[in-house]
């Protein structure tokens, strides 16, 4: 009975780190439909007005997330494909083999989801689409994308996960 039990709960538990690569899967999937959108309806720095602070500009990111290194030489695209593979592998084995909490699962699988839909970028294209536009006056924040969306919120849950979990401990451990 003991045994029957186990494995369903092992069967339980791959079920659920499937879900979390196929929540990657469609990251990905809405990361390339909206960067096909953009450049297919938007013409290269020309914004489109959406409201006060936001606006759809296409642009083109040789560098990381948010521009980050984008005027570097052609050695940014080898470094941060690199890394990006690397992210993904780890990101892959950690969501299959490793014991974490839902939140942690959810964080995993949004930068995974980020880091492969703007690795098919740097594949395709050798730059990454970005398209969102959002200012304050003349000040803008860098042109990004869904993708880097996702990273941004991975990190942040990843970031209130372990928060939590040491909050819990230390309340525990009193």
């Amino acid at each position: 009975m003991r045994e029957t039990c186990a494995s369903e709960l092992k069967s339980v538990a791959f079920c659920c780190r499937c879900i979390f690569l196929i929540i990657s899967v469609i990251i990905v999937i809405l990361d390339q439909i909206t960067k096909y959108a953009a450049r297919d309806n938007l013409s290269f720095a020309e914004p489109k007005y959406v409201m006060n602070f936001w606006n759809w500009q296409l642009n083109y990111n040789q560098g990381a997330a948010f521009s980050l290194l984008a005027n570097q030489s052609s050695w940014s695209k080898i470094v941060f494909g690199v890394i990006a593979v690397i992210v993904t592998v780890g990101l892959i084995y950690y969501i299959l083999n490793r014991y974490y909490t839902i939140l942690t699962g959810m964080a995993f699988s949004f930068i995974l989801g980020g880091a492969v839909g703007n690795l098919t970028d740097r594949i395709i294209f050798g730059k990454v689409t970005d398209f969102i536009d959002w200012h304050y006056g003349m000040y803008h924040w860098p042109t990004f994308n869904i993708a880097d969306s996702f990273i941004t919120v991975g990190v942040t849950l990843l970031i209130i996960s372990n928060i939590c979990c040491k909050s819990s401990i230390t309340k525990d451990s009193n």
